[in-house]
């Protein structure tokens, strides 16, 4: 029996995971330069990835997963970074979709087996439309017998030309309620699902982070997970919060850490000179905050439940972690000099990358809004 099929039956030891990253990564920076310059989603990396069942990694043992901690994920996602940053952060759309579900089933009992086994034994690849659907969600559901009609356009799909079940919201002017958010799953080919080709982007140019149309889609009742009121904070997003984003920004860290790397390989020549030991360490000391705002992020998952506490403790995590990996590369540029400017030393790619971490929820100054309404005692939906 294999590693890859051991994994499915037994608990895998942490390296285990980061063993087959490491076994994979040559190949997938070997070619991330060619997928970033013609704006080619990570298509092979992603088959090779299911060759290894690295997406039925974080699925429970008992459900036929490799049951991989919610530590040892982000573990795995920051090492795939060093070598190929688009991979990584598409493929920690799947894997922040699969742990969301994966802490539901196992705390709030809700009804997700079905899906994670699907995970499991297909390996199918959820897609997450997070970046367009917060607490005001996208998208408009009109009531049709048995079910919903969806409209909507949903945008920072990573992972779309692989996707098999985009996981996202709509919202539904509900007469008793008001206006409600719909959550629900809908397959990449169900009628009336497109995806444009619109990615064309600064950084993280090979994610295939397309726009998903819903043009008229049907959703029965049945398949609606979760209601909620329209712009209100509910456990669901206390949840995803928690959840997630150690996941996302282990990427962004591993980004940092990988720029560092190419930086010291470039530095050693003038490793005598005074000011380059004086950059070296400024971007040392970005990494390591990079890396212990990540690792707050991963302590605070594990011990803790969720609420508004925990989901501002996170958020300030995000912030930092974003912050010191985007200032870390920019040190790494630094030490680099000149040579970080071309594309062959890969410094130039990493930059644009990394950028990236400004983007996703909850960005600096709402983090910020919301941290100081939970120092001061404050209702966060103010």
């Amino acid at each position: 029996m294999t590693k890859a099929a051991t994994a499915m039956v037994q608990p895998a030891d942490p390296m285990d995971w980061i063993a087959s990253i490491d076994r994979l990564g040559p190949a997938f920076a070997e070619h991330a330069a060619a997928h970033d310059a013609g704006d080619r989603f990570v298509a092979d990396n992603y088959a090779a990835l299911k060759d290894a069942r690295l997406f039925a990694a974080g699925v429970p043992v008992e459900l036929g997963g490799g049951g991989a901690s919610h530590a040892e994920l982000c573990d795995m996602l920051r090492t795939l970074a060093h070598y190929c940053g688009s991979t990584a952060l598409a493929f920690s759309m799947h894997t922040h979709m699969t742990a969301i579900n994966v802490w539901r089933w196992r705390h709030d009992k809700a009804p997700v087996e079905p899906l994670l086994k699907r995970v499991a034994t297909e390996q199918i690849v959820l897609l997450s439309s997070g970046g367009s659907d917060w607490l005001p969600g996208s998208g408009k559901a009109e009531k049709v017998d048995g079910g919903f009609r969806i409209t909507a356009r949903k945008c920072f799909s990573s992972g779309a030309p692989a996707g098999d079940i985009l996981m996202t919201s709509a919202v539904y002017d509900d007469p008793q309620a008001g206006p409600t958010v719909l959550h629900f799953g809908v397959p990449l080919k169900a009628e009336g699902v497109r995806i444009l080709d619109t990615w064309r982007t600064l950084g993280m140019r090979a994610t295939g982070s397309h726009d998903i149309e819903l043009n008229g889609v049907f959703v029965a009742d049945a398949a609606v997970g979760v209601r909620r009121p329209q712009g209100k904070w509910h456990h669901l997003f206390h949840v995803i919060s928690m959840v997630a984003f150690p996941l996302i920004y282990a990427v962004y860290v591993g980004l940092a850490e990988a720029a560092r790397d190419k930086a010291l390989a470039v530095a050693d020549k003038r490793k005598r000179d005074p000011q380059q030991q004086y950059l070296v360490g400024e971007m040392e000391n970005a990494v390591v905050a990079a890396q212990l705002a990540l690792r707050h992020m991963v302590e605070i998952a594990a011990a803790s439940k969720p609420g508004p506490a925990t989901t501002s403790a996170i958020f300030i995590g995000r912030t930092l972690a974003g912050q010191n990996a985007i200032r870390a590369v920019e040190k790494a540029m630094e030490v680099a000099g000149g040579a970080g400017f071309y594309r062959d030393t890969g410094l130039e790619r990493l930059f644009r990358d990394v950028q990236g971490a400004r983007f996703h929820p909850l960005q600096e100054k709402p983090q910020q809004q919301l941290a100081g309404r939970v120092a001061l005692g404050l209702d966060i939906d103010g």
